[in-house]
């Protein structure tokens, strides 16, 4: 073995002084292409840079948890992208007009936009409950209506896409390549096509790009009359708008492959002739009792509701011990184990921080320092191949182990290094270990807190709910005011 060297790196955005003890060419990082069906080296276009777009919510209905698993999935293809060096320019859409959210409207007699904007501050909320990071923007749909109709327009001029009495549609038979993500053959999509039949299109899986509005739907102007985009081309309008004609990653749940993302690139590769994302990134989707969780069946489980549950840590360890790739079943068994794995972590780093509360300048041999050298190649080889965040997290749980089994023989220097390997190798995964104090801030309290403070706020009584905040700021949760209600974020 090449003789381990001992030194400290100081990680760039991640603040913290981790050890890398060994001495060796770093792994290729290779993620898993659904455009090509299997690994490739990860090379951004123009490096450091990465450009990214995560399909967002449509905003029917609140968020359910199996959301949360895609959005934990992009955040920690994300963090582990920043940690490698990468500079992320991170796009993730809001559809706050579509079909859907019509349907919802009739059923609640409300606005489209009441029901858009209270689900997407619920979703943001969720989010920031949860760890994920803020993308760099959050375009929605409607914000966006002219740049979806100039996309329209170029598509109609290049031959890709027609007009007719019920809106403006793209011809799939333009495109020799559509199929191409998905794997389907557009004859058998035809002998099976499951759509609404329209006369007045050349074929049943020409799909829409304009919808003409009915009476009492909300509608924009438009070269083809008082209408609303479709939703495949409000992607491709704000990628394009925001990121440019190509993107490095491109994610999303397994059940946008066909036909959401196939549409994106058939549209979008129409217009600009360059391919339109390099890396395809797909999530399984999290299951309830063996189907699919959908807002569209109403069989799920509202994000909020695990929330208030479970801590946001242990639902993400629950999402993180199964590959991205892989589908999972909601469990509420499991989101206890994480619960319970999560404790026992936090009581490791807590001895840990104890012993190591007198360290100074760790020593510069030492077997100890060894074994953390295997532990973050292990943990870096596991996270470079395809995000194995379950190989990874069994990694963190033999350190632990090793931790408690040697316990006794461990000085305050070296115990030091213990706490900063595992608390750093869990911060790249999401995990953030709070002190004691921050522990007791269960969601539920802090829901009661923010309705205590909401109260003071429609009273009038400033001046408390200011002091609360501040209060709250120093113990690490800022809180952020919207006109309907307060979001917290740790």
């Amino acid at each position: 073995m090449i003789p381990q060297i001992l030194y400290f790196v100081k990680r760039k955005n991640l603040d913290f002084s981790c050890v890398l003890c060994y001495n060796s060419v770093t792994m290729p990082l290779k993620i898993y292409n659904t455009l090509t069906r299997k690994k490739e080296e990860f090379i951004p276009l123009a490096p450091p840079l990465v450009k990214m777009y995560v399909c967002g919510m449509t905003v029917q209905d609140r968020p359910h948890i199996g959301h949360m698993r895609a959005y934990v999935v992009s955040d920690t293809l994300k963090r582990w992208l920043t940690h490698r060096g990468f500079k992320i320019k991170h796009i993730q859409n809001i559809t706050d007009i579509d079909d859907k959210i019509i349907e919802k409207t009739k059923t609640l007699g409300k606005d489209y936009r009441e029901i858009a904007e209270g689900n997407a501050e619920e979703f943001m909320r969720c989010s920031d409950i949860m760890g994920i990071e803020r993308a760099d923007f959050y375009p929605k749909a409607t914000q966006h209506v002219q740049e979806i109709i100039e996309l329209i327009l170029k598509l109609i001029q290049k031959g890709y896409a027609y007009t007719t009495d019920t809106g403006v549609y793209f011809d799939i038979s333009r495109f020799p390549d559509y199929g191409k993500l998905s794997g389907k053959c557009i004859d058998d999509l035809k002998k099976g096509a499951r759509v609404e039949i329209d006369d007045t299109k050349h074929s049943p899986l020409d799909f829409v790009l304009w919808k003409r509005a009915k009476e009492g739907e909300p509608f924009w102007e438009s070269p083809w009359g008082r209408g609303r985009p479709g939703w495949h081309i409000e992607c491709s309008a704000m990628s394009l708008t925001h990121l440019g004609e190509t993107i490095d990653i491109h994610t999303g749940g397994e059940d946008l492959i066909f036909p959401h993302h196939e549409n994106e690139i058939a549209q979008s590769e129409a217009v600009t002739g360059k391919p339109f994302a390099r890396f395809w990134v797909h999530n399984g989707l999290l299951q309830l009792l063996g189907n699919k969780m959908s807002k569209s069946t109403g069989q799920f489980v509202p994000a909020l509701d695990v929330l208030q549950k479970y801590e946001p840590d242990a639902v993400r360890l629950f999402f993180l011990s199964t590959h991205y790739r892989h589908p999972m079943e909601y469990s509420e068994e499991r989101l206890k184990e994480g619960g319970e794995a999560l404790t026992r972590i936090k009581e490791c780093i807590e001895m840990l921080k104890e012993r190591s509360a007198e360290a100074e300048t760790p020593p510069k041999n030492s077997h100890f320092a060894d074994e953390l050298g295997d532990f973050w190649k292990d943990f870096e080889d596991a996270m470079d191949d395809d995000f194995n965040t379950p190989k990874a997290i069994g990694r963190i749980y033999s350190l632990i182990k090793e931790v408690n089994l040697k316990m006794g023989d461990i000085d305050a220097n070296i115990a030091h290094l213990y706490k900063e390997a595992l608390t750093s190798s869990l911060k790249i995964l999401g995990i953030t270990i709070k002190g004691k104090e921050l522990d007791r801030f269960t969601p539920q309290l802090l829901d009661l807190i923010l309705k205590i403070r909401q109260k003071l706020r429609e009273e009038k009584r400033y001046d408390l709910a200011d002091k609360i905040r501040e209060d709250l700021s120093r113990l690490g949760i800022t809180i952020k005011d919207t006109p309907n209600r307060s979001i917290p974020s740790l």
